[in-house]
């Protein structure tokens, strides 16, 4: 059985962030692929050994300097996890905490687990609208669409993007970038959420979680025509062509 985590899920849960840990839970549902969801909140235990997709969703400032502490008293567990291979993904804020800190507008430093290279400033600028990037899985390229709301600009160091900008602001208006990754550790300012308009993203970590724990079970065809469609409309709205 598959052990899904939502760390947090009373406070990450900006702009339907949920709705990641729903498609991961439906679409093995419906290939009969066994799964359970643990919620984890403040002061609350979990054994990371014994989860196999992990979600940290968006929250403000405030939220997150709430459970910075907490989140750290983890940091030892899930760094040896994430060097275990768990499977992760991390939006906004949860993207945020995973970096090395991140600095207010009033030069507050927030810190962060340090687990991955990076830190976030916070900016006067809003980078909201929609975006797509380009990544590459398992040697596909596979364009993603989702949609960004941050005024933080993250700076990555030595680790390699999520994706390439094809539209957006991505990471900090500025490079190109978009999230980050590092072993099965996917990081994003993409809302939307994400997994629900990228029904091949989904997919590609439900594999990977199952081989993980060596059930290398092929995943059964769903039938993904209306999330094809959405996603095809919304790469023709950014004026690009393709999807999947």
């Amino acid at each position: 059985m598959l052990t899904v985590c939502h760390l947090y899920p009373d406070l990450l849960n900006l702009y339907g962030d949920r709705g990641n840990v729903i498609a991961f839970l439906q679409r093995c549902r419906w290939r009969n692929i066994p799964v359970q969801l643990l919620e984890v909140n403040l002061g609350e235990t979990v054994d990371f050994n014994q989860v196999d997709f992990l979600f940290l969703g968006g929250g403000s400032d405030r939220e997150q300097n709430l459970i910075s502490d907490d989140l750290g008293q983890r940091k030892v567990f899930l760094h040896q996890a994430i060097e275990d291979g768990l499977i992760i993904l991390a939006i906004c804020g949860g993207y945020q905490l995973l970096g090395q800190y991140y600095r207010t507008l009033e030069n507050e430093v927030i810190p962060g687990l340090g687990l991955l290279d990076y830190y976030t400033v916070a900016s006067t600028k809003r980078f909201i609208g929609n975006v797509a990037i380009e990544l590459n899985l398992d040697n596909q390229i596979l364009k993603v669409t989702g949609f960004e709301n941050h005024a933080g600009k993250t700076h990555l160091g030595n680790i390699e993007p999520l994706g390439n900008l094809l539209s957006g602001y991505g990471n900090n208006g500025k490079d190109g970038t978009e999230g980050a990754r590092y072993k099965n550790v996917f990081c994003s300012y993409l809302h939307g959420p994400l997994l629900p308009k990228n029904s091949v993203f989904t997919d590609h970590l439900i594999k990977l979680a199952l081989c993980r724990r060596n059930m290398n079970k092929e995943l059964i065809s769903l039938n993904d025509e209306f999330e094809k469609d959405a996603h095809k409309l919304m790469l023709s709205r950014l004026k690009l062509s393709g999807g999947d």
